[in-house]
């Protein structure tokens, strides 16, 4: 028993598989020869000869492996949609599909075709799969997924199925969680701070916007019956106060701080302000790119920021050139800093615009991490996952994605969902969250508390709601920095003479909190497995002893038979 995935696969595949077993942290090294693994995956047409109970074949092109085992193509193609069993997952890269009267199991259709099968031979269970994960990765992780496909959270399940195949053919396994000890996911709210108030907005296209919306358009929403009586009543007010707003006799209604404090009470949020006025940014496509330009900045905040500070929240930057200049965007880092006082800073780009060199460009901007990466159509998994991942093309930049937006669930152009639409919505990625961990992030803006948008209920009901689950709330900052220290624990691979090996953890950072969970599945039966938690900070011998001892149990009992892969 090693505990150790062996992979073999292209050269230029190897950056990405780093990746991808850092966002599935469990041991791994690419095929040695003389070494044994419980499973081996491979993606070339050379098959790896080396001893492994499960072998796991990736790639659309159909050779000579497939051939001797009686496996026959039928058809290959970009992309398309497969179902293992009451799951749809999409494939953006190359699609084969095989006979159904090939050898093997089918697992996996595409259509009235197979695109996974399962075989069995002597004492080695084989999976043969008609995509390419780390191609898929790479889709996934550089140009993200189209809007339709966005509920569907691709990567995670990804990971989820090679688990599965994993241990369901009766090999334990090791793992990091993504998720930390004692916990079942995180949670980041978010603000990003377009407005921060309507009071410096007197005759202009907001003001002008906000009293259509909140006369006219409030009537058109109660006739269709989307604004009920009272909020119709206090968009008119809202209005009609607009004057003494102006001249400061009467509180600014969009004023967004004290409402979000109030209702977030004692969790950390991570507001995102806007680094200069009256800046639309160069490079702004799309209609009325001047209206990007925002009518206040952060050093007009001197008394909210420093009581969001004090509130243990977390200042970031609403960057407005940074996504296309590293030098405009220091520019923009420093106007923060300035303010909280910390080397660096996280960033959201107004707008969420970006294109392939934005990764690298706010890299080297010295942003401390992005979190851009979402849709404003609708909600979902841009990158397939709820796991903090290295953006491609950079060394080290990490990405918060971005999941729960307010403008995608209720603007009229975009879902324009009820309320209980909403609900719906947002309770599918919870429970996906629950599932396979990580962050779910949201986003709602300063205004959207305030007439004529009314969606500060909606939002007060869902951090209820996530409050009573059993979550860590986080800011940007300090879910990223989670993540990069599990990315910091490397697992150590100790070859014996038989050619098995173990596993040992090194961490040389500082004491991580909250804490890991180091998981070990212990597989009872080809059916079934359970596992065993053990957290650990980093720095307690203790808790390693405990995870070496456990580990140690598990080579001393004896392997179960092998059984079917599916």
């Amino acid at each position: 028993m090693n505990f150790l995935i062996g992979v073999k696969s292209r050269v230029d595949q190897k950056v990405l598989i780093a990746e991808f077993f850092e966002l599935f942290k469990t041991p791994w090294e690419f095929c040695q020869p003389g070494h044994s693994y419980d499973a081996v995956i491979t993606t070339t047409p050379e098959i790896p000869v080396v001893k492994t109970r499960l072998l796991i074949v990736y790639g659309a092109a159909s050779d000579s492996f497939d051939a001797n085992l009686g496996i026959v193509a039928q058809t290959r193609g970009r992309g398309g949609l497969v179902s293992c069993r009451e799951m749809l997952l999409p494939i953006y890269g190359e699609l084969l599909t095989f006979n159904v009267g090939s050898k093997g199991n089918p697992f996996m259709m595409a259509g009235q075709a197979a695109a996974g099968l399962n075989l069995q031979l002597a004492a080695q269970a084989i999976v043969r799969v008609g995509y390419d994960v780390f191609d898929e990765l790479r889709c996934l992780l550089s140009e993200g997924q189209p809007p339709e496909h966005a509920p569907i959270p691709t990567l995670d399940l990804h990971i989820q199925m090679l688990r599965n195949w994993i241990l369901t053919a009766g090999i334990p396994l090791l793992e990091i969680s993504p998720t930390p000890a004692g916990r079942d996911f995180i949670v980041c709210l978010t603000h990003d701070i377009d407005f921060a108030g309507i009071r410096r907005h007197f005759c202009d296209h907001t003001m002008w916007g906000f009293v259509y919306r909140a006369t006219i358009g409030a009537i058109r929403n109660a006739v269709r019956g989307r604004l009920s009586l009272s909020n119709l009543l206090r968009c008119w007010v809202a209005v009609a106060s607009l004057p003494f707003v102006f001249v400061g006799w009467v509180d600014d209604f969009w004023d967004p701080f004290s409402w979000y404090l109030a209702v977030e009470k004692g969790l950390p949020a991570t507001y995102f302000l806007i680094p200069f006025k009256r800046r639309a940014g160069q490079k702004v496509a799309g209609p009325h790119p001047s209206r990007r330009a925002a009518a206040y900045d952060v050093e007009d905040l001197p008394q909210w920021t420093k009581i969001l500070l004090q509130n243990k929240c977390e200042l970031g930057v609403h960057g407005l050139d940074a996504w296309h200049s590293a030098e405009k965007g220091r520019e923009e880092l420093d106007r923060i800093t300035a303010v909280t006082g910390e080397p660096s800073a996280g960033i959201r780009m107004h707008w969420l615009l970006g294109d392939s060199k934005t990764p690298s460009t706010l890299e080297n901007g010295g942003f401390a991490y992005d979190s851009t990466w979402g849709y404003n159509e609708t909600i979902g998994y841009r990158a397939g996952t709820n796991l903090v991942f290295r953006l491609m093309g950079t060394r080290r930049f990490l990405e918060l994605p971005l999941h729960i937006q307010d403008g995608a669930l209720f603007f009229p152009d975009r879902l324009n969902l009820s309320e209980t639409e909403a609900e719906q919505r947002c309770q599918s990625l919870v429970e996906n969250a629950k599932r396979s961990g990580g962050v779910l992030t949201l986003l709602w803006h300063d205004r959207s508390h305030a007439p004529e948008r009314f969606w500060g209920g909606f939002y007060s009901k869902l951090v209820k709601s996530l409050r009573s689950l059993n979550v860590w709330f986080g800011t940007g900052a300090e879910v990223v920095n989670w993540f990069a220290e599990r990315r910091e624990v490397r697992f150590e691979v100790q070859q014996e003479p038989d050619g098995s090996s173990r596993i040992s953890l090194r961490y040389e950072g500082k004491k991580i909190e909250p804490l890991l969970n180091l998981r070990i599945y212990r597989v009872r039966s080809g059916e079934s497995s359970d596992f065993i938690d053990i957290p650990w900070d980093g720095k307690s011998a203790h808790q390693l002893e405990q995870f070496q001892k456990a580990i140690r149990a598990m080579h001393e009992t004896p392997a179960h038979a092998e059984s079917s892969i599916l």
